[in-house]
């Protein structure tokens, strides 16, 4: 068994993943505060992180024609994207409010650096359980 093959280690990946994607969504949304007719978007919360590393690594979409792939330079959201308007939508019919996705940004800012601390100390119990004893 490698480490690599952990499922704990699988499922801390995974929310890196959404987390990225998250910010990816929000700074999507930061930058068309000004369009107008825009509603702010999120990513709809996996209630099960194993099952969306299934999908990530399992089968993957083909596509049947050259318009499915998408553009050059524009990376593929992993995780399923909602609408989330914002609390207010402005006269030109934008909802996104820029306070509300700092917070979000924030917030999200706050759950990566806490996976990655997880993830650290993870790493670092499984380096002392593999030492020889007496080894410091």
């Amino acid at each position: 068994m490698s480490v690599t093959d952990l499922s704990l280690l699988n499922q801390i990946k995974g929310r890196l993943g959404w987390l990225d994607d998250r910010q990816r969504v929000i700074a999507q949304n930061v930058a068309n505060s000004d369009t107008p007719g825009y509603g702010a978007r999120d990513l709809k919360v996996p209630t099960d992180f194993a099952a969306a590393m299934n999908r990530e690594r399992g089968v993957r979409v083909m596509t049947t024609h050259a318009a499915h792939i998408a553009p050059q330079g524009q990376q593929q959201l992993r995780f399923d994207v909602a609408k989330a308007p914002d609390s207010e939508t402005t006269l030109d019919g934008n909802s996104v409010v820029v306070e509300e996705q700092m917070l979000k940004m924030a917030e999200s800012r706050m759950a990566y650096d806490a996976a990655i601390g997880f993830y650290q100390k993870s790493m670092s119990m499984i380096r002392m359980a593999s030492r020889k004893p007496g080894q410091g």
